[in-house]
Formats: C-alpha cells, structure tokens, sequence
C-alpha cells in the first residue's frame, strides 16, 4: 500500500476503506509518511468530501492513536460542551460550574486562541496562579470533587489531531467538515464524556459563514457522535455579533463571574450571553437524565445561580487548579492594560451591524489572540462593548474601550474597530441567537 494511492484515490472522489485510512493516518504519527503526502490528502478531502462512514473510522482512527482519560469510577453523568469558536464566546467558563452544580460532572479539555476566535485555556490562565495543564490525576482528582475540572490537550492525547491540525491550519483545510468532525470528537471522545452538547456557530466570527454550512457541520457532528455511542445534541448559533460585552482573556473571565454573581449580573450588557449559556445548560442537563425537556432544564440553571452554587464552584475551582481566588476577585474591574482608548460612533442612527470577524480580527493586533500557535498573549487587553446591534447612537457616543499591549497595536486597531459598526436610520430586525437543535436521527 502507498500513501500516494491513497492521494490518488480520494482525489478522484473513491470512499477510503478502514485499511487505507489507518495506513495513512497511522504511518502518519509514526513519522514513516512525510507531512507533504498528509496534507496533499487533506486538500482532497476537502474538495471531494468522505461518507458518513469514512468520516466515523477516521474519528475512531485519530481517537486510537494515543491515550484516553480515565474516569471510571467516577459517578457520573459525564457530560461536557463544544463549541465551534468564536469572538467573545465564553460560556465554557459559565456552563461547568453551573451544570456541575445540578449533580452533573464536565471533563472539559479545552484550546487555545487561533486566529479571531478566542481560547478557553488563555483566559483561564489570565487568572493569577491558575494551572490548566493537569495530570491525568489531577483531572480525575478535581473532577470528582469539584464537579468540573478544566485541561489542555496533552502530546498523548489523540497525537493524529494534534498532526493534523497543524497541517491544516498552514494548508488551508481548515473548514473542511469531515476534518473538523474527527477533529472535535475523536478529543471529546478522548476526554471521558458521555454526552456532549454542540454550539455550531454561523456568521462573520464563525469559521462558517453560511447557516447551512454550519447545518450540514452539525448534522455531520450528530451522526458521528451517535455512532461513536456519544448521546449528542447541535445547537445552530449566531456568531454575526460578539457574544456578550466582553472580548479578551481577564475581561471575558470577570464577566463569567459577574453573570455567576446575581449581585453583579448585569443584563444590559450580558443578556445575550446568558441566553445562550442557559439553552446550553438546558439541553446539557437533559442528555445527562437531569431534565426532561429544555424548559425544565433552564428553569433548573436558573434556580441554581439564583441560590449561589455555581459561583462558589467556579471560585472553588480556582483555588483546585493552583490559582489565587483573593487575588482574582481584588482585579476585577482593575485589571486592564494602560494603554486605553475609545471608540465613538461615527454617525447619528440604528447600529445595524457589528462585524464580529473584525472585532477578533482587531483584537489579534492588541494582544487577545495569536496568528500562530506559539505567539503569546496578553491577559490584560481587549475591548468592553457598550453598545450592540439595534442600540441607537448619536456621532460621538462611546461604542466600544479598547485595551492595547501597547500605543502602536491600539493605534492600528482603531480602524478596524471603527469599520466594524454599521450603521442605518430604522433599527434593525432582531436575529435570533438559537436558530436550530439538532439531533440523530
């Protein structure tokens, strides 16, 4: 067997056998089938597709090619959240401390900041202390006593993704769906969970642009997930807007805690946030046997941030994971970068539109995220929205503050903010977040 064949194969649109794939997917992480041969596969597979079956040994292929968490013995439900990624998207650090407090257990292995979109495991560590490259004793040891526990990816940990990936992202195959689809479960599936609820994003700070595109990702998402044993639900969301009020490592992080702390929750600025948090949560405790339908589900979440739990575990957790909770609460609200400016509306009239990709793409230059994976980031920047779509403004009233790593990153971000609102003289019809749930079937 040739790794060219193979080439050949799929170039010309034949379904790969479970032979052929192992042959190339394991020859790969051994290191006996040079990168420029993966990558020639990979852009194939991105213009002719592979089969719902292809897609599933693929999955089970990259799960198989290293290590899995072991949690037996730890009461569950194990269920955990996925997201697309996006500008502003931090529900992570709201959901597992919330579902945790309602008996659930989130073995949540997280990313970093790539590109526009932001890295649950950057804004955990922007916390004084905080550790998120655990043991696998650590993690069972958290897990199971906090009810969440929050980890990066190890070299051990479905080594074939961690390849593929990097290869993907320098050859332009990053949206293809089956690799995308092997991508995130074959590391879910790594991790321990049991169920996992999908947040599918469409929209300008989406990787898919096109709510059917995003459609036909979670329904491929669905059907391996089902077929891999996984009980899983997709939620087709709206990334078109940043999501809540923050965007950054330690502003995304404060603003998680003050929507934990109905002292400090403040839905002007976070409703949007929270609506998609508790659809989540909703449907999180349902694939874990604590809900029936998703009405009972939110009510649920709500009840429990209104009694306190999930803010006492997210600090809890804190203090698991080696960071300093005295510390973390005495920042909020202080710790920003010196290097400030504001960002007026231009012109009177609606706000009809907030480029989210131009936002994320603003906040790379100041220090939020990276253009490639060993560039580092900045805990102390990014942009407070004051303003969202549909609000109306009169020229000069502050939209947005900006925090920079420096004066030259603020002075080139201001443009690209400043393009990012649009604007009209009627408000603009609401779009709706949650445009669609699916399931198997």
């Amino acid at each position: 067997m040739r790794a060219v064949d193979i080439i050949m194969a799929k170039r010309e649109g034949r379904e790969l056998s479970r032979e052929e794939l192992g042959f190339l997917i394991n020859g790969f992480v051994a290191g006996t089938i040079p990168d420029y041969q993966v990558s020639a596969w990979a852009m194939a597979v991105f213009f002719r597709g592979m089969s719902p079956e292809e897609t599933a040994t693929l999955t089970e292929l990259m799960l198989s090619s290293g290590g899995r968490m072991d949690l037996s013995g730890i009461p569950g439900p194990l269920v955990d959240k996925h997201s697309t990624g996006g500008v502003g998207d931090k529900t992570s650090l709201i959901l597992a401390p919330l579902v945790a407090s309602l008996g659930l257990r989130d073995p949540m292995m997280s990313g970093r900041a790539l590109g526009h979109t932001g890295g649950t495991l950057d804004k955990l560590e922007s916390i004084p202390g905080y550790r998120t490259g655990l043991s696998p004793a650590e993690f069972r040891e958290i897990l199971a006593r906090d009810g969440f526990a929050m980890t990066g990816q190890t070299r051990d940990t479905v080594p074939a993704d961690r390849l593929l990936y990097a290869l993907r992202d320098v050859s332009a195959t990053v949206e293809s769906i089956p690799l995308i689809t092997a991508s995130i479960l074959s590391k879910k599936k790594a991790e321990g969970a049991e169920a996992l609820v999908l947040d599918v994003k469409y929209g300008s700070g989406a990787f898919m642009k096109d709510p059917a595109e995003a459609e036909r990702l979670a329904r491929s998402l669905v059907d391996t997930g089902a077929a891999l044993g996984l009980r899983i639900i997709a939620l087709l969301t709206n990334m078109d807007q940043p999501l809540g009020s923050m965007v950054g490592n330690f502003l995304e992080v404060e603003e998680c805690y003050t929507c934990l702390d109905p002292a400090l929750y403040d839905a002007a600025r976070s409703a949007d946030l929270m609506e998609l948090t508790l659809e989540l949560g909703a449907r999180m405790l349902m694939l874990g046997g604590k809900a029936g339908n998703p009405e009972e589900g939110r009510r649920f979440c709500l009840e429990a941030l209104a009694g306190g739990k999930p803010r006492e575990l997210f600090l809890r957790n804190i203090e698991s994971q080696g960071g300093d909770q005295k510390r973390f609460l005495a920042m909020l609200g202080t710790y920003r970068s010196p290097h400030r400016a504001e960002i007026p509306a231009r012109e009177d009239g609606y706000i009809s539109r907030i480029d989210a990709r131009k936002i994320g793409q603003a906040g790379i230059g100041l220090g939020v995220g990276r253009n490639r994976s060993e560039d580092p980031v900045s805990p102390d920047v990014g942009l407070q929205l004051h303003k969202k779509a549909g609000a109306l403004v009169q020229k000069g009233d502050p939209l947005m503050t900006a925090w920079g790593k420096d004066r030259e990153s603020l002075k080139a971000a201001i443009p690209i903010l400043e393009g990012a609102f649009e604007y009209a003289a009627a408000a603009p019809s609401p779009e709706k977040l949650v445009m669609k749930e699916i399931r198997y079937g």
